[in-house]
């Protein structure tokens, strides 16, 4: 019997987190400007030299951090929705950037990473957070976690959980992003 309430616990969070959306997610301690990134050292970048938030706030980009692991299905299933985001958007002034925060051990590895971000086929920075300073910053608590940021710093827009091509979540957060492009 006990067993059953465990699966019945774990059935109602993992909807529940899968049904949040953005600006829903009911994190009031979520901040209102997105964080410096914490990692400076290139030892904790791929596919880019460090970045601040602050260039790129200075080159007038949207940016959209994708907060990962590599072992989580729910993220890796979403690489396809966002590496087309990114496809289609990039040249329009959207910068993604992902942020590495590993579950395991295994996941602290550079290499690991390295391959993973080849075989998911990222373009785009990914910072690795491998001390959580940069989660903690956020406030974050599930993986994945996307946070829309709009040209002065802004989190405008966020929410959890796997996402797809023409989900309500993908739909509400591209909506939102048009909008912010378009008032560049």
């Amino acid at each position: 019997m006990k067993w059953l309430a465990f699966l019945f616990a774990f059935l109602f969070s993992a909807t529940v987190i899968s049904n949040s959306s953005v600006s829903d997610l009911g994190n009031s301690n979520q901040p209102n400007k997105l964080p410096e990134f914490t990692h400076t050292q290139a030892s904790s970048w791929i596919n880019s030299e460090p970045l601040t938030v602050a260039s790129l706030i200075n080159q007038d980009k949207v940016i959209l951090i994708d907060m990962w692991t590599f072992d989580c299905w729910n993220c890796y299933r979403s690489f396809p929705w966002l590496n087309a985001l990114e496809e289609k958007y990039q040249k329009q002034g959207l910068q993604i950037i992902g942020v590495h925060t590993p579950e395991f051990e295994h996941e602290k590895i550079r290499t690991n990473i390295e391959k993973k971000v080849k075989e998911f086929k990222l373009h785009h920075p990914v910072m690795i957070d491998n001390n959580f300073s940069y989660w903690r910053s956020l406030n974050n608590r599930y993986w994945p976690t996307y946070y829309l940021v709009n040209q002065q710093g802004e989190i405008v827009y966020s929410h959890v959980g796997e996402t797809h091509k023409g989900d309500r979540k993908a739909v509400n957060l591209e909506n939102k992003l048009k909008e912010l492009l378009k008032n560049k």
